[in-house]
């Protein structure tokens, strides 16, 4: 392809696999508050940056390393979560969508600011964990362990998600609650609740994703400043509201980041931007969205 040598080509797609995992761990939380509150989570990015950070924190400081941070780190974040949804969000479920937008933007800006006033904006280093270190040889090139890790426990967490919400009796409760909330309530499915746990549910992948990222990418203040935008544009590509756009569309941005740095490096940042624009103009619902008539 292009004259580029096969080991080359597979060792940047399995790059850009990894990197798509980001994105879809991220952009699945986002698709369920958009699919469930219809509100767009600008604080997204910021939880995700909270996520690195508190792991940070309980390492330096109470020394407690990666396995606890993984479990501990989404709970805690998810419990902040619910009190933003509690007292701020729950007041502009009726009103339009700019002022969800505008309030969990002045949010992730207000999170930034006091991570960045504490912690400045230098990244802050995060070891692999002991177990997760060295790495195997697939021929076409060498693969740390924990970046195998991370491909796999994005995919497991991904596909647990997709099973509640597809499978279950919680997940079907959801649906209702999504398409016709007045009569999901005249059917006694307490609507206001599957809100709160949606966008509980949500954050806690931003929080895990940011866990994740820590031994990979620094753990610094802009860190999910960096991130948000590529993932806004993976849920619009993907369809808004859609789980299965969300995930295949992460991981389909990844790959396209992968050969792009291959075919022309410069336009690496900007190509997922011209596909959003082309997928919008010929598909204005994304990928795998739902046309509204």
């Amino acid at each position: 392809m292009f004259g580029i040598p096969l080991p080359i080509l597979l060792g940047q797609l399995m790059l850009g696999l990894i990197n798509g995992a980001f994105y879809a761990t991220m952009s699945l939380g986002l698709a369920l508050i958009f699919g469930v509150l219809n509100i767009i989570n600008f604080a997204h990015g910021a939880l995700y940056m909270m996520g690195g950070f508190f792991a940070w924190i309980l390492l330096q400081y109470f020394g407690l390393g990666y396995w606890y941070a993984l479990i501990l780190v989404p709970i805690i974040v998810g419990i902040i979560g619910l009190v933003i949804e509690r007292l701020l969000l729950r007041h502009l479920y009726n009103l339009d969508h700019v002022y969800g937008l505008l309030l969990t933007f002045a949010l992730s800006l207000v999170i930034e600011g006091v991570f960045r006033q504490n912690f400045g904006v230098s990244g802050q280093p995060y070891d692999i964990p002991t177990a997760l270190r060295g790495g195997f040889d697939l021929g076409f090139m060498f693969l740390p362990t924990y970046r195998a890790w991370v491909l796999a426990a994005s995919v497991g967490i991904c596909l647990f998600t997709w099973v509640v919400v597809e499978w279950t009796r919680l997940g079907s409760y959801l649906r209702a609650a999504t398409e016709n909330p007045a009569l999901a309530r005249a059917f006694g499915i307490r609507v206001p609740s599957l809100i709160t746990m949606t966008y509980v549910g949500g954050v806690m992948l931003a929080a895990f994703a940011g866990v994740l990222a820590a031994p990979i990418y620094q753990v610094s203040s802009i860190m999910g400043s960096n991130i948000i935008p590529v993932v806004f544009a993976v849920v619009v590509i993907g369809g808004l509201g859609s789980i299965f756009g969300a995930v295949a569309t992460g991981f389909l941005v990844g790959l396209l980041e992968g050969l792009t740095k291959l075919i022309y490096p410069p336009a690496t940042n900007t190509a997922v931007f011209i596909l959003m624009v082309v997928i919008l103009l010929l598909r204005p619902q994304g990928l795998f969205g739902k046309r509204n008539y």
